[in-house]
């Protein structure tokens, strides 16, 4: 048995611009931090000649004998373009679970392509850095399965905490963020997220958005100049502790990232995020490319209480988290190498 797990991650400036319908052109930058909800993969190693996957989220199962050729649409279609890549076609269950509903905004969908590439290089003994695993999870979602998102979840899911990522048509660039734990502690305390009950489609808004960059858009391409320009400013307030003020940029793009595309807000977010100002909250946005899930905000000193109650008497449900150092991780491996064991 071996177990392996990544974090989701909370984005808080510079979203979009990681796309490579802009950064191609102007180059993105992105801060965001890892927290502690999970993907995690089980994987057993076998001698059966076929290939099994089980999703608790999705409540789904894939079956597929070694002589069958490997399709990778439909269910579960990422891990089996992982294990296609590897040439894995026999011998092993796979299992999947996370402690985040899918479509929550939390980048869960490359958490997961880069917590099954952590397991699967693991357990063919191969020495991937977190940058190599991060790289080939892009590769497979955005090259191999033709996915319309960018490239910051699959290093926030590689390397854990609290990270500036740059990203140019040479690479991609991680600088992780040593903040003081006094700051980090803070940040813990004010930041807070609410889960809106509604999952949304990432592919529709930054699918909508790309087009709107590729075609030279002025209002999107001001609002991701912006965006950009944030998270140069959100970086300087978390290295200097000035959380108030960090705060008052999540709002300003919060109003920048409405003008990306249509559904990344409705009457009832801006109803929930009104609220939420009203009782103290300074800023905040909803995760991923909008339209639902998570509703992340920063409230300063003395009003995460009001804010809570407020939200919860509207409906929604607080998340607890912290944020994670650790990045993909093995938890557990006490199998052999897939060849050896397999021979054995």
């Amino acid at each position: 048995m071996l177990i392996a797990r990544a974090p989701v991650r909370i984005s808080f400036a510079g979203g979009g611009t990681d796309l490579p319908s802009y950064y191609l052109r102007h180059g993105g930058a992105v801060v965001s931090a890892s927290i502690d909800k999970y993907f995690y993969v089980f994987m057993t190693v076998d001698k059966s000649d076929t290939i099994q996957i089980m999703s608790s989220d999705y409540q789904t199962f894939f079956r597929q004998a070694a002589v069958d050729t490997m399709i990778w649409d439909g269910d579960l279609a990422l891990p089996r373009a992982i294990l296609n890549h590897f040439n894995i076609h026999e011998g092993l269950s796979v299992f999947l679970a996370s402690q985040v509903p899918p479509g929550t905004g939390l980048g869960s969908s490359s958490t997961v392509a880069v917590a099954v590439i952590k397991a699967v290089t693991s357990l063919l003994g191969l020495g991937l850095s977190k940058q190599e695993i991060a790289e080939l999870a892009c590769f497979i979602e955005i090259e191999k399965l033709g996915m319309p998102i960018g490239k910051q979840d699959q290093f926030a899911a590689a390397y854990g905490g609290v990270n500036a990522l740059s990203f140019t048509a040479d690479g991609v660039v991680v600088e992780p963020l040593r903040l003081r734990p006094e700051t980090i502690e803070r940040l813990e305390r004010s930041l807070l997220l609410f889960y809106t009950g509604a999952a949304r489609e990432s592919a529709r808004v930054l699918g909508e958005q790309n087009r709107s960059t590729l075609a030279n858009d002025a209002q999107v391409v001001a609002s991701l100049h912006a965006l950009k320009q944030m998270a140069v400013e959100v970086r300087r307030c978390l290295q200097s502790g000035r959380l108030d003020a960090f705060g008052e940029i999540l709002h300003a793009g919060w109003e920048q990232k409405k003008r990306l595309a249509s559904g990344i807000s409705n009457p009832r977010i801006d109803e929930w995020y009104d609220t939420a100002r009203r009782h103290g909250a300074l800023g905040g946005k909803i995760t991923g490319a909008g339209g639902g899930g998570f509703l992340m905000l920063y409230c300063p000193a003395g009003t995460a209480g009001s804010v809570t109650e407020a939200l919860e008497a509207d409906g929604l449900k607080r998340m607890d988290f912290a944020i994670d150092f650790d990045g993909a991780k093995i938890l557990v491996n006490n199998s052999l190498p897939l060849a050896v064991a397999r021979n054995a």
